[in-house]
């Protein structure tokens, strides 16, 4: 199909991001991120994808590399197959483009699979728009903890993709880290969540070697995006503040945890 006769809807875009990290990553986060994203995306990815050259090369890189990940240990289970239905019902594509998501995930399972020469035309309508790269891997990774925990196969290609893409190691590190390995937290005596203390750095985007000041300097920053109002008067829909909120509860929890293993206040 010719890259100027390949329109993706905008609606699209969204479903894309949000539906696949709403559905892998899945409880609180999964509900915030997939929310969240799912209405804002739309609206950002309006003013960097113009070109259907470009929405092309994401699509197609997507569910062929989707594909990849899913056969990364040597068979393709039921959950995942109905995990791709789920998420093209999400993006309601129907018809041609049904059809072209479906064979270009099952040509990322064939053995003879070439990645590099699958992500080379996304690379190539990317390079200045690094954000879009980060959302690419951001799904990839989820997709990839969908199952609970990332195999060893499994990040031996999103290692590829995040360096095909030229993602910095410490963007990269963080998105694997805040999946927490698929490793669930304890709970404390009082019966709140106890945040593992590697995740709850990478919640507020760091590691332990964060400075004091950097760590409530992120959090600062991170309560201010995420401020039910602010969202609101930037459109977020009313009945999402709720969301919002939860989002907020969620940095405050690993700023809490990380306080409390530093001794500040």
């Amino acid at each position: 199909m010719p890259a100027d006769s390949f329109n993706i809807p905008r609606h699209w875009w969204g479903k894309i991001i949000g539906g696949v990290i709403g559905l892998f990553r899945g409880g609180l986060t999964g509900a915030v991120l997939g929310a969240l994203l799912g209405h804002f995306v739309d609206r950002f990815l309006a003013g960097i994808i113009g070109v259907g050259a470009t929405q092309k090369a994401f699509f197609d890189a997507l569910f062929a590399t989707l594909g990849h990940l899913a056969k990364a240990d040597g068979r393709v289970t039921e959950s995942e197959i109905r995990m791709v239905e789920s998420l093209m019902e999400q993006m309601k594509i129907t018809g041609e483009h049904r059809q072209r998501a479906i064979r270009l995930f099952n040509q990322g399972k064939q053995a003879e699979f070439d990645l590099d020469a699958t992500l080379h035309p996304f690379v190539h309508q990317s390079v200045v728009r690094q954000d879009l790269r980060r959302m690419f891997i951001e799904i990839l990774v989820a997709a990839a903890a969908s199952s609970g925990q990332i195999s060893t196969a499994e990040s031996q290609i999103l290692h590829r993709v995040a360096h095909a893409l030229k993602i910095p190691a410490q963007v990269f590190s963080a998105m694997l880290n805040a999946r927490g390995g698929g490793a669930a937290g304890g709970r404390s005596q009082s019966g709140r969540a106890v945040v593992p203390m590697e995740q709850a750095y990478a919640q507020l985007g760091l590691t332990a070697k964060a400075s004091d000041a950097e760590v409530k300097k992120a959090y600062r920053k991170l309560v201010s995006q995420y401020h039910p109002d602010k969202l609101v008067s930037h459109g977020l829909p009313e009945e999402m503040m709720d969301i919002a909120k939860n989002r907020v509860r969620e940095i405050n929890t690993a700023y809490d945890r990380i306080k409390q293993a530093r001794g500040f206040k």
